[in-house]
C-alpha cells in the first residue's frame, strides 16, 4: 500500500467505462486517489492540464485523440508521468510510445500486482527528471551570471583604468553595500555604461 500521507493523485484514461471502474477500484486500493477520468485523449489532457495529477494512466486506442499523442502532450508540457495501457503489444506502437516520453507500459489483461511497480517507478524517474531540470537551469543561470560579471568587470577595467582584482573588488564591495547579488550590480554598469555611451 502506498502511504497515506502522500497519495498520489492520478488520472485515467480509457473508452471503456467497465475498464475504467476497475482500474479506479484497484488504484483506489492500493492507495492512490483518482481525481480524474476521461473516455478520449482531448479529455485526458485537458484533465491533466486542470488538475495537475502526480501520473496519468492512458489506454492507447481511444477517439478524437489516442493515448499515445495524448502522452506526447502531457510529457512536453512537463505536466505528469504517463503509463499506457494497451491490449496491443505491437512494436511500432512501442516506437511511438517511447518517442512521446512515456514512463511506463502495461498490456491488458494486466495483473493487480503489476500496476503498483509500473506506477512507482514512473514516479520515481518524473522526480528525479525534474530534480536534474532544475539543476541544469540553475547551472545555465550561474554561466549566464558569470559571463556578465565578467563583461562589467571588463567595462570597469577600460573605463575606469582599474586592474581585474580592483574592478572586482569594487563589485564586490557595491554588491555588499547595496545587498544586491553580483549579477544584478554587474547588470547595473553595463546598463549605465551603455546609457553614457549613448549620450556621449
Amino acid at each position: 500500500m502506498v502511504d497515506a500521507e502522500r497519495r498520489p493523485r492520478i488520472v485515467i484514461a480509457d473508452d471503456e467505462s467497465i475498464i475504467r471502474m476497475d482500474l479506479r477500484e484497484i488504484l483506489t486500493q492500493l492507495g492512490y486517489d483518482v481525481v480524474g477520468e476521461a473516455s478520449d485523449g482531448q479529455r485526458a489532457l485537458e484533465l491533466a492540464r486542470k488538475l495537475q495529477p502526480d501520473l496519468v494512466i492512458l489506454d492507447i486506442k481511444m477517439p478524437s485523440m489516442d493515448g499515445i499523442e495524448a502522452a506526447g502532450y502531457v510529457t512536453d508540457e512537463g505536466l505528469a508521468p504517463v503509463v499506457l495501457l494497451t491490449a496491443y503489444s505491437e512494436k511500432a506502437l512501442i516506437g511511438r510510445a517511447k518517442n512521446a516520453g512515456v514512463s511506463g507500459y502495461l498490456v491488458k489483461p494486466f495483473r493487480e500486482s503489476e500496476l503498483m511497480p509500473v506506477i512507482e517507478l514512473a514516479l520515481s524517474r518524473f522526480h528525479e527528471m525534474k530534480g536534474m531540470e532544475s539543476e541544469v537551469g540553475e547551472l545555465r543561470e550561474k554561466l549566464e551570471a558569470r559571463k556578465v560579471i565578467e563583461r562589467a568587470k571588463g567595462t570597469l577595467m577600460e573605463v575606469h583604468g582599474l586592474t581585474e582584482a580592483e574592478a572586482f573588488n569594487r563589485m564586490r564591495r557595491t554588491s555588499m553595500d547595496s545587498r544586491k547579488s553580483m549579477r544584478e550590480v554587474a547588470d547595473a554598469i553595463l546598463l549605465t555604461h551603455q546609457v553614457e555611451s549613448r549620450s556621449s
